[in-house]
């Protein structure tokens, strides 16, 4: 019985940490009125999102642009003329796409 408490405890506590550690993925986009767009990204922790993977996708989902976030956590590129979609990619349950119908300046 001893065994199936501590057991339990070690679980309760392992849920717990993983909790504390979560943070969930940022992004935002901003059309900077000259031809191209600027994503900022980052997490809910603080932590910077420095070399996270960055795509432009097409209507169809194919990805035109690749790239990654710099120091700063700024990811630049030219806007496409036709509609497009970013997607911040920080891996799995880490990602966040924004229409490019819905970046504004």
């Amino acid at each position: 019985m001893k065994k199936l408490l501590a057991g339990a405890a070690l679980m309760a506590l392992l849920l717990m940490t993983s909790q504390a550690h979560a943070h969930s993925a940022l992004c935002d986009c901003f059309d900077n009125g000259d031809g191209t767009i600027t994503c900022q990204g980052g997490f809910s922790d603080g932590s910077s999102a420095a070399g996270v993977k960055m795509s432009v996708l097409d209507g169809s989902g194919k990805a035109i642009l690749d790239g990654k976030m710099n120091k700063d956590s700024e990811f630049t590129f030219k806007k496409p003329a036709a509609p497009y979609k970013v997607k911040f990619d920080a891996g799995e349950g880490h990602s966040v796409e924004i229409d490019g119908a819905k970046i504004v300046q």
